[in-house]
């Protein structure tokens, strides 16, 4: 009787199937700026580099860009593309500077469960550099929306 339950469990163990083994592998999408890892590698700092290519992410406070209080424009460390407004740009207290909405276009939504439950992740929408993620704990006064943006995935643009 032994034997059949050990049996029993080894079959069970290796007949089911995960939702990770299910998973379909997706089709890399190409974006408008393409480059291989070795020239990201030579226009783009470690840091820029982690975050911007490996969807990684900064230390709260620690940009410079997140007490920027300038009129000008957020655009994407990576190719230029022009990601936010300075207008919609406020002081979400998380550390990481934080807008209520993007420029329509610009910015790709995707999910990514890293941390094992879904949450939407924010990239350039021309070379695919990760921004960051949206949360829904944002103004209610204007779209209730949270963009947390990594600083260092960022340019700003001052008005001219």
């Amino acid at each position: 009787m032994k034997k059949f339950i050990v049996v029993l469990t080894v079959f069970i163990a290796f007949s089911c199937n995960s939702i990770a083994q299910n998973k379909k592998t997706k089709a890399k999408k190409t974006f408008e700026v393409t480059k291989t890892t070795a020239e990201w590698k030579d226009q783009l700092t470690d840091k820029e580099f982690y975050v911007l290519r490996q969807a990684g992410t900064e230390h709260a406070f620690s940009s410079d860009l997140n007490k920027n209080n300038s009129a000008g424009v957020y655009v994407c460390k990576g190719c230029d593309t022009p990601l936010f407004k300075s207008e919609d740009k406020f002081d979400s207290g998380t550390g990481w500077p934080s807008f209520d909405k993007f420029i329509k276009g610009n910015v790709e939504l995707s999910t990514d469960y890293d941390l094992g439950y879904a949450r939407t992740e924010e990239h350039c929408a021309t070379c695919g550099g990760h921004l960051g993620h949206v949360f829904n704990d944002g103004p209610k006064s204007t779209t209730g929306e949270r963009h947390c943006i990594n600083g260092v995935s960022l340019k700003f643009v001052p008005k001219s």
